[in-house]
């Protein structure tokens, strides 16, 4: 049961943009889950970075963002979620 890779990326996009537009969730993680959301949208521009570039990058920094002592725990739980989504990204 393979999942299109660009369905993937559209599911964490929304997600991303809960976080982003949740008051509750500290600036510099907003400003993080925008970084990662861009990560994810420019290969549609672009057409440059493969898929599983676009997902290890969003990884990278959702990562250090899940780890924030400050994140709150339902921002937390968001970020992990969409760091799993991304992992099922196949690498060409």
């Amino acid at each position: 049961m393979n999942e299109d890779p660009e369905n993937i990326i559209k599911g964490c996009v929304d997600i991303l943009n809960q976080i982003i537009n949740d008051d509750t969730v500290p600036k510099n993680i907003r400003r993080s889950a925008e970084k990662a959301k861009e990560v994810l949208e420019k290969g549609v521009e672009s057409g440059k970075d493969s898929y599983a570039i676009r997902a290890a990058s969003a990884i990278s920094i959702l990562d250090e963002v899940g780890n924030d002592p400050n994140i709150p725990l339902h921002a937390r739980t968001l970020i992990w979620n969409i760091v799993s989504q991304l992992e099922r990204i196949p690498v060409e």
